[in-house]
């Protein structure tokens, strides 16, 4: 296999080329076709995830077919297509895995953190936590479905849950944000895009995908939202975001990173506003998503790269080169 691998936090990644990995027990092989770069793969890279293994091949957003089965793996044929999320394996035996919470397991495995990833031609994942991805999307458009488009999808009932929301704002407006509006969108709901600050380009692709007001990050929407999601990974939004939603209103960080919350006066946290954060996702949340999102014709503004340029990915990524989301095609 040839693989981009990450030796150390704060290095780059390094080509290498060693044998396929053998499935174990419960799990597949597949050839990826396609792997989404994200931008909780910086935080690998940066140690901002603390280090779980001397070296890792990143990436969790991953579109394959099966070439080897392993051991006790049932209802997976040869050929087939499968995606692999960020939550790579559940214990199944704790009290949250038991409660049908496994995104917060007690044992978990992730992909591209603690198992090996998609920044490769191959890659072995435990099967039963594989998804199927539907015809109609394209291994291209389907990779960053996997990761941005699962967390922003749950990020969103998570907005929803007690209160309709009407207007939704998000802030940080890339891949999981311009996936989760047309979603939004399609469901009839008005979307105000925020991002940094002189961010043309992703203001307008926010316009472009039908939002119905774009801006910067320290601007006031024209009205008070029902419900704010942040996903860049950006402490000071809360307070901002806490401001911009109306009395009862709630705001969900979306990020399994995000640098210190500043304090910020009780007033704008009072009349009943809710600050809450979303955790990883579930099987359940993939089966239920992916349907949708080719049902309500989301489809990702998507810039490929070549799988031995992953650094350059990662740091146009990191830069802000490109709008929408980023995908390795080996």
């Amino acid at each position: 296999m040839f693989a981009m691998t990450l030796p150390a936090p704060g290095r780059p990644l390094c080509a290498q080329t060693r044998p396929d990995p053998e499935p174990g027990p419960g799990e597949v092989r597949l050839r990826v076709r396609a792997c989404g770069v994200c931008r909780t793969d910086l935080h690998v890279l940066d140690g901002d995830l603390p280090q779980r293994r001397e070296s890792i091949v990143p990436g969790h957003e991953i579109v394959g077919v099966v070439e080897a089965v392993g051991p006790g793996v049932e209802g997976v044929a040869l050929g087939q297509r499968l995606g692999v999320p960020w939550l790579g394996e559940t214990c199944g035996a704790c009290g949250y895995c038991r409660a049908g919470e496994e995104n917060l397991c007690d044992s978990p495995g992730f992909t591209g953190w603690t198992r090996d990833g998609g920044y490769a031609d191959v890659v072995a994942a435990r099967a039963d936590h594989c998804l199927p991805i539907p015809d109609g999307l394209s291994d291209v458009d389907a990779a960053p479905l996997m990761c941005a488009g699962l967390i922003g999808f749950r990020c969103w009932r998570k907005a929803q849950e007690g209160r309709a929301v009407k207007r939704l704002g998000l802030y940080g407006f890339g891949a999981a944000a311009h996936l989760l509006a047309q979603l939004a969108i399609h469901a009839g709901q008005a979307v105000y895009a925020f991002t940094r600050e002189g961010d043309a380009a992703a203001q307008e692709l926010a316009r472009e995908l039908g939002c119905a007001w774009a801006g910067a990050s320290g601007e006031a929407p024209p009205e008070p939202l029902d419900a704010a999601i942040i996903f860049a990974p950006v402490g000071e939004l809360v307070p901002t975001a806490l401001r911009a939603v109306r009395k009862g209103g709630i705001v969900v960080c979306g990020g399994i990173h995000m640098s210190d919350i500043p304090s910020f006066p009780y007033a704008i946290l009072w009349e009943e506003r809710r600050l809450v954060s979303v955790a990883n996702l579930t099987r359940q949340d993939g089966l239920d998503y992916l349907p949708l999102a080719a049902r309500a014709g989301v489809k990702p503004h998507v810039t490929t790269y070549p799988l031995a340029e992953a650094n350059r990915a990662l740091a146009d990524l990191r830069n802000g080169a490109f709008t929408g989301a980023a995908v390795l095609v080996p």
